[in-house]
């Protein structure tokens, strides 16, 4: 499942947490941070987030910290914006293994 945003990929994953997707109503308390085992999300569009941000470590359990430092470089690199109005990034399940 692709999440358009971390604020939908902690929905998901905190409602799959809670027993389903079917028709959820609630609140979510997960912190989700490198080690974290995805149930229901595989795939992230996502801003570049500021450093020791919780959005950027949602990003790293999903990618790992070597790959999303490498990626971030390139990013500053190619002179990204980052912020809430900047460039984004999609992360596909099947490119993890090759960053």
């Amino acid at each position: 499942m692709l999440a358009v945003g971390t604020t939908v990929a902690r929905s998901l994953e905190g409602a799959a947490d809670s027993g389903g997707l079917e028709a959820y109503t609630g609140k979510t308390e997960l912190f989700i941070y490198p080690g974290y085992h995805w149930r229901v999300v595989d795939g992230l569009i996502t801003n570049f987030h500021l450093p020791r941000s919780s959005l950027l470590m949602l990003v790293s359990a999903m990618l790992g910290r070597d790959r999303l430092l490498h990626l971030y470089r390139e990013a500053i690199g190619h002179q990204y914006r980052f912020y809430s109005f900047g460039d984004a990034m999609l992360i596909l399940p099947e490119a993890w293994k090759n960053i």
